[in-house]
């Protein structure tokens, strides 16, 4: 199983650039095309270069480009995403839908040039048509050069021509100044064509783009740079928290059971996943690309601890070890359809975070990712209330009414947690994300990783190793002398079972009055020989 998925990671990172973009679109016929999302600071800059560009004959009318847009937050740019059925380079005043900065590169293919048009409160940003190596010292003694709007612009240069086909390639640089100009960027690719009426010649498009955000020296966005120490820190709690965890059981004298260490190891696995995503990240911020060894280990300690992750839920979940030793056919088909998707999650999440935001791949795997996540989130609560329901039932038949109400006030607590942790990890922390600014977009990763460690926390308090009685923490009296326990079958409907803790004697007693006030008196009397 993990040789076919180990294979599949190695091949993402052949083809992966990490955030120096290289992104191929061949044969493609979207019309708006998502390429990359970036929080700029000062003195950041933005490379872009099209090349490879091809265009079919008797389309020369058809009017492609970018556009450079700049939001406050990603909320913008999901409203932004919502109206791809529009081609803004045919709109009269060319604006976004968001009513935000933005620039627009329309290429024409007449001219051979492409034209820069920018909306009214776009600020006067630093754009080139290339990029020399001393910029990345001095950016600023280039803002002479800067294009104002409106204005003739870059030039479209034609890299080659064959019988069927013209090839174009055009580049500009784009250096962020001022902190009025700070921000998060989107750049999106844009298509008008001029169909052909001839349903032979089907409308496809093809090019490359490449993509260089730096940030000052740090290719990591505004929204990501503090993540690379939040793993890193994470990763010492759990771990820590694991050594905890081991002296616990080490130290326990109640029953330890086998899910007691699969908690444990799942806490260890998510520390080094984190911990290789800190170091993962730290090589993105100072070389704009992945190192491949690092990427892989955080990978394969991502799956196994997503895997490990769910087995803990439904073990515990399905009471195994804690009230009973031997999974039923209903809880073991619960791992047959769990386990596959949480797998098929973790990869879905694997590609389309590797994968370039503008690729068909993105879109597809990352809408994968969202609905297997989602039934795997599902399939996990089924256990649970599966518990619930017979710890109900039971309570109301086997006559041990004290116990079960506890077991299932445990097991009702263990299902709103669930319920919670699912809820704030999937969709609060994601509205989060999209609506604070976009420097502070990392918070969500920081309320996630909270979230999950609260999680594990109460989870491990609750089904720690306490007593003898598996699981639960049950005394046989309410109060500190005694609880009774009435039944409710027919033959013993006025029989009582009463237990003393302080001589250990069990005595059955009718509700003849006469006779009770003899085993009363028989019981008092023993209190002499104390």
């Amino acid at each position: 199983m993990l040789k076919p998925i180990f294979l599949l990671i190695v091949t993402l990172f052949i083809i992966i650039d990490a955030r120096k973009h290289h992104l191929e679109i061949k044969n493609d016929i979207r019309q708006y095309i998502s390429l990359s999302s970036f929080g700029f600071y000062k003195q950041a800059h933005l490379i872009v270069r099209v090349s490879e560009f091809k265009l079919l004959h008797g389309q020369d009318n058809s009017v492609f480009g970018l556009s450079l847009d700049k939001t406050v937050s990603d909320a913008m740019r999901q409203n932004t995403d919502l109206h791809q059925d529009r081609c803004f380079l045919e709109e009269k005043n060319l604006i976004m839908p968001t009513n935000e900065p933005v620039v627009f590169f329309i290429m024409n293919f007449h001219t051979e040039k492409v034209t820069i048009n920018c909306s009214r409160n776009w600020h006067n940003m630093d754009i080139f048509p290339d990029f020399k190596k001393d910029v990345h010292n001095d950016p600023v003694q280039y803002s002479n050069g800067s294009f104002e709007c409106n204005i003739p612009s870059l030039t479209l240069t034609r890299m080659r021509q064959d019988d069927t086909y013209k090839y174009f390639e055009f580049k500009f640089v784009m250096f962020v100044n001022t902190d009025d100009d700070e921000g998060l960027y989107n750049l999106y690719f844009h298509a008008c064509p001029n169909y052909d009426p001839d349903p032979r010649r089907t409308y496809f498009l093809s090019f490359n783009v490449d993509i260089e955000e730096n940030n000052n020296g740090n290719y990591l966005s505004a929204t990501e740079m503090p993540l690379p120490i939040l793993y890193f820190l994470m990763s010492v709690i759990y771990f820590l928290s694991g050594l905890l965890w081991i002296y616990v059981l080490r130290q326990s004298k109640h029953p330890v059971f086998k899910i007691h260490y699969l908690m444990g190891v799942l806490v260890f696995l998510k520390s080094l996943s984190l911990m290789f995503h800190s170091i993962n990240f730290h090589f993105i911020e100072i070389k704009g690309e992945h190192v491949e060894t690092w990427a892989i280990l955080y990978y394969i300690t991502h799956l196994l601890k997503g895997a490990c992750l769910f087995i803990t839920i439904v073990l515990i979940g399905t009471g195994w070890t804690f009230i009973k030793h031997i999974l039923s056919d209903k809880d073991k088909k619960i791992f047959m359809i769990v386990i596959p998707l949480q797998i098929l999650a973790n990869i879905a999440e694997i590609i389309f975070d590797e994968s370039e935001q503008g690729s068909l791949e993105h879109s597809t795997w990352r809408d994968i990712f969202i609905l297997v996540d989602l039934l795997c989130c599902a399939a996990i609560l089924f256990p649970v209330v599966w518990s619930i329901r017979h710890l109900q039932e039971a309570s109301a038949t086997d006559g041990k009414v004290a116990l079960n109400l506890k077991k299932l006030k445990l097991f009702r607590q263990f299902y709103i947690m669930i319920v919670c942790y699912i809820y704030f990890t999937r969709i609060i922390v994601f509205l989060l994300k999209i609506t604070v600014p976009f420097q502070y977009a990392w918070l969500d990763e920081l309320f996630r990783e909270m979230a999950t460690y609260v999680f594990y926390v109460l989870t491990g308090y609750k089904f720690r190793p306490i007593t003898q009685s598996p699981y639960f923490n049950v005394r046989d009296l309410e109060d500190d002398d005694e609880v009774e326990v009435l039944t409710q079958t027919g033959l013993t409907e006025n029989i009582r079972n009463v237990t003393n803790r302080s001589i250990g004697l069990t005595v059955v007693e009718s509700y003849n009055e006469d006779e009770k006030e003899n085993l009363i008196s028989k019981r008092e009397s023993s209190h002499e020989y104390d």
